[in-house]
């Protein structure tokens, strides 16, 4: 069997990232959530509108920090 570092790096990376937002709109267990870059996802599970929330793998796991959130783009 041949030894890959990088597969081994990958396997250390969590399959679904863990997102943080602000929620636009909550209704009938969906909940539309504003990602910092201006993105927007629908997530399963219940928000307050204004606050933010944690989302992994299109569901809500629960509320995060109102924390001041630096966006960073990296160009060519």
């Amino acid at each position: 069997m041949i030894y890959n570092p990088y597969q081994k790096l990958l396997g250390l990376l969590p399959k679904y990232p863990r997102t943080v937002g602000e929620v636009i709109s909550s209704a009938d267990g969906k909940v539309i959530v504003e990602q910092p870059g201006g993105g927007r996802l629908t997530a399963l599970g219940e928000g307050t509108v204004g606050t933010n929330v944690f989302v992994r793998d299109g569901v809500v796991e629960g509320p995060a920090p109102a924390l001041t959130i630096e966006v960073i783009e990296v160009g060519t």
